[in-house]
C-alpha cells in the first residue's frame, strides 16, 4: 500500500469517528483507489471467467464498511483489514451462490500466490480455503485474521502487525505457523470440491 496516504486517512477516520460532517465525503477519493487495488488483487486469484468485477466488489465492500456505525476506526491499517474481510465474505458468498446455482457442479477455484500458501501451480477453491480459515480461527483467531488481512487485504506484516496490535517479529512468528497450517489442511482435502465448505 501506497506509504503517502497513512496520516490523511488516519486523520479523516477519526474525523468521521467525530461525526465532522464532510470527513466521509473526503476520506472516500482517497481510500478508493486502494480499495479498488485490492479488489483487483483478490479478483486475479480468482478463475478467469470470474463474473463479479473489481468496481462491484470494491462498490459492496464500501457500502459495507459505511453501515459500521458501531466501529471506532483507528488508523488506516485497521480500515484496510475490515475491508480485506468484507471482501472476503463477499467473494466466499459469490462462490457460494455460484455452487448453490450450479446445483454443486463445482466450486469455484483460485489460485494463491507464493506469498501466500502455495506454488501457483496449486489452485483449491476458495470455499475450502473459507472453511480452513475457519477452522484454523478456532484454533487460533489472530492466525486467522492475520492470514486474512495478508491474503485478502494484501497488508504487508507491518501494517497486519499494527491492526492486530502485536509486534512485526510476533507476525511474523505467526505468519509462518498460519501457512505451514493451511497448507497441512488444504493438502489433506485435495483437489475435491467442498459442498459443505
Amino acid at each position: 500500500m501506497p506509504d503517502d496516504t497513512p496520516p490523511d486517512v488516519t486523520r479523516l477516520l477519526q474525523a468521521w469517528n467525530d461525526g465532522q460532517p464532510g470527513a466521509l465525503d473526503a476520506l472516500m477519493p482517497i481510500v478508493y483507489g486502494e480499495l479498488h487495488r485490492l479488489a483487483k488483487a483478490s479478483l486475479r486469484r480468482e478463475r478467469p471467467d470470474h463474473t463479479l468485477q473489481a468496481t462491484a466488489l470494491v462498490n459492496e465492500a464500501y457500502v459495507r464498511l459505511v453501515g459500521q456505525t458501531r466501529m471506532r476506526w483507528q488508523n488506516r491499517a485497521q480500515f484496510f483489514g475490515t475491508a480485506a474481510q468484507f471482501m472476503r465474505r463477499i467473494l466466499v458468498d459469490h462462490a457460494r451462490d455460484r455452487l448453490s446455482a450450479k446445483r454443486g457442479a463445482g466450486a469455484p477455484r483460485i489460485e494463491l500466490d507464493e506469498a501466500i500458501l502455495m506454488t501457483q501451480e496449486r489452485g483449491i477453491d476458495l470455499l475450502a480455503l473459507d472453511a480452513a480459515l475457519e477452522r484454523l480461527e478456532q484454533l487460533d483467531a489472530r492466525q486467522g485474521q492475520l492470514v486474512v488481512l495478508r491474503f485478502f487485504g494484501g497488508l504487508t506484516i507491518e501494517e497486519a502487525a499494527e491492526v492486530l496490535e502485536i509486534s512485526p517479529a510476533t507476525a511474523k512468528r505467526e505468519w509462518v505457523t498460519a501457512r505451514m497450517w493451511l497448507r497441512r489442511e488444504l493438502a489433506s482435502i485435495g483437489d475435491e470440491p467442498r459442498a459443505d465448505a
